[in-house]
């Protein structure tokens, strides 16, 4: 790990005290957070400091960077907060807006943004060490070959696919 500069420091120090739940707020963004996706309060807060990493990343890195999956909801909930995203965050503690650019899909987008990640995570190592798996994937995992669906768990079950877990079980033994 190397040692952030005293600009680097303060900057990083900024934004980890900035606040995305907004005082006073009945239902704040970490509360809609952990409530779409199920996350623990606990995991919800870890997923927001990795959030605030990878702005501090943005913030100093030579690079594109590209967020992990886990990474990417908390910045898409930020986003949603307009005042709070573009005029706090950005404009007032940044200084510099932080535009969110999805990949054009494709395969040729998919290792542009793969190789975008891989740079980011080198980043990261650099400054954090480790960046903790259950929230950074592993790079040779796409995450766009995750299947994710938005459904109301009021509506439905969810049973899992009892062959998928057959063959992690299997890939693991191998």
């Amino acid at each position: 790990m190397e040692l952030m500069t005293i600009k680097e420091t303060d900057l990083y120090t900024r934004i980890c005290k900035f606040q995305l739940d907004e005082l006073g707020a009945i239902l704040p963004l970490s509360a809609k957070l952990a409530w779409e996706y199920q996350w623990t309060g606990i995991y919800t807060f870890r997923a927001i400091q990795e959030y605030k990493k990878f702005i501090f990343l943005a913030m100093v890195a030579d690079h594109v960077v590209s967020p992990s999956a886990i990474v990417d909801r908390v910045w898409h909930y930020h986003l949603l907060y307009t005042h709070s995203y573009w005029d706090k965050f950005c404009g007032e503690l940044l200084q510099q807006d932080i535009h969110h650019s999805p990949s054009l899909g494709g395969k040729n987008e998919g290792l542009k943004y793969q190789h975008f990640y891989e740079l980011t995570l080198a980043t990261y190592q650099k400054y954090f060490g480790n960046p903790p798996a259950d929230i950074w994937h592993d790079p040779r995992l796409r995450s766009e070959k995750f299947s994710y669906q938005w459904i109301d768990r009021h509506q439905y079950w969810i049973i899992p696919d009892p062959i998928y877990w057959l063959k992690s079980k299997m890939s693991k033994i191998r």
